[in-house]
């Protein structure tokens, strides 16, 4: 059965000591592993994607502790077949305290609110860290999970796996050798949401024995459980998740990303269905416009949700994917029609050049190999994920906005002219839970 000790429950246990939570915080520092050594795995949120993450954890080492909100999930007997001596917890602040000794490696595979606490206590902790994506749930935490995987030279990866597509590679190594031109734009679609936005009802009852609610909602507002929260849709609350945009760009964008360097933009605005505050809109046209680099020109990136797509002119008789992504250059179009660039083609008659590219070994590989001294996971926190976390996190104030074009400085993570979108940029936490 899973420790679920409650906020309060442990609280107390941590008060009487007269101390806070993470007692072992800066005594922990992260063990340095040889090639053949075995990594010591602990994983937070193991159903869903978290089932996946943690059967990699356990094909690339050893799974010390499983820690999940429903004791289900934990003890679902394929889940104690794979992992039978691994330590339970409903908490992962309290699995962290008693274990960070027997740790090196955190998977965090929850709803996006906790991504960043979870992650960046074990970070403070000396281990390294996966985190699934979008990376984070506001900008600031994007920015600080970088700063803290720098500062304490932890190997570090986000779960956007197509990184690892040769042909995301092979795409991004093509629009870099200019053989498009100069880009003028990026256009970005998807098909998401498939889960209620836009004005949705909140039934509330009892949470279902199973569940420890207290951790589910973490660092959010204490409230009554809803079925319309759990298990699946709370990526359409503002919340909990960050809509159709930050669950998909993290993935869809990956390659305009990769092959045109998109950080740092200076406005963002959007069109949207409306929406209540509440729950994210049931679509959204988002338009970026980035300044030029000393690799490429000015641009602006489109994205796309709830069933909208680009213009079809663009692409001529093509039919577009629901899902996709399409570059724009002076000499041709880039497209590829799923979310994961997993194929691309060339348009106006392009044909392709060779290009050459690091492959990669597998994503939850490349971070492994890191944590054991190897070079950076490719979507490593400082210099890929929380940059292309920022960018796709930063269509949201524009979407809280609705139609207010939002001017951005990003050196101070501030919207210069927009100060009522402040808090989705840095929010509060409850106590206990804070970053």
């Amino acid at each position: 059965m899973a420790h679920k000790n409650t906020r309060r429950d442990f609280l107390k246990g941590t008060a009487a000591a007269g101390i806070g939570y993470f007692v072992a915080a800066g005594v922990s520092p992260k063990r340095s592993l040889a090639a053949n050594e075995e990594v010591r795995f602990a994983c937070i949120g193991v159903g869903g994607k978290g089932s996946s993450d943690s059967s990699d954890a356990g094909r690339m080492g050893t799974i010390v502790a499983l820690c999940d909100i429903d004791e289900n999930t934990l003890n679902d007997s394929r889940m104690l077949k794979k992992f039978p001596k691994a330590a339970k917890y409903s908490d992962w602040r309290k699995m962290l305290d008693e274990l960070h000794s027997s740790i090196d490696a955190v998977t965090v595979s929850t709803p996006d609110h906790t991504h960043a606490p979870a992650a960046a206590a074990a970070m403070r902790l000396g281990k390294h860290c996966f985190v699934q994506k979008p990376l984070t749930h506001t900008i600031f935490e994007a920015r600080e999970l970088g700063r803290l995987a720098r500062e304490n030279k932890l190997a570090t990866q986000m779960g956007n796996q197509g990184t690892a597509n040769a042909a995301l590679r092979e795409a991004a190594a093509l629009v870099q050798s200019g053989a498009l031109g100069a880009i003028s734009e990026a256009h970005v679609w998807t098909n998401r949401p498939v889960w209620p936005q836009g004005n949705v009802d909140i039934p509330t009852s009892e949470p279902p024995q199973h569940i420890d609610w207290d951790s589910w909602l973490g660092p959010a507002e204490v409230r009554p459980f809803s079925p319309a929260y759990h298990p699946f849709k709370w990526r359409g609350f503002w919340d909990f998740g960050t809509g159709a945009l930050g669950d998909m760009a993290c993935h869809t964008l990956n390659m305009p990303f990769m092959a045109l360097d998109l950080r740092n933009p200076v406005s963002v605005q959007a069109t949207t269905s409306g929406h209540d505050k509440v729950t994210y809109p049931t679509w959204s046209v988002i338009t970026y416009e980035f300044p030029a680099t000393e690799k490429r020109g000015a641009l602006k990136f489109y994205w796309y949700d709830g069933g909208k797509l680009p213009p079809q002119e663009l692409v001529g008789d093509l039919e577009l994917s629901k899902s996709g992504a399409l570059l724009v250059g002076e000499k041709g179009k880039l497209y590829s029609g799923d979310d994961y660039c997993g194929s691309y083609r060339l348009l106006d008659g392009l044909e392709k050049p060779d290009v050459d590219y690091v492959r990669s070994p597998g994503h939850f590989e490349e971070w492994v190999q890191a944590i054991k001294g190897g070079e950076p996971a490719r979507s490593n926190f400082p210099d890929y994920a929380s940059p292309l976390t920022e960018t796709v996190l930063l269509g949201n104030l524009a979407v809280w906005a609705d139609g207010k074009k939002i001017e951005w400085d990003s050196e101070k993570l501030e919207a210069t002219n927009a100060p009522e979108v402040a808090h989705i940029v840095r929010k509060q936490y409850r106590e206990g839970f804070a970053l």
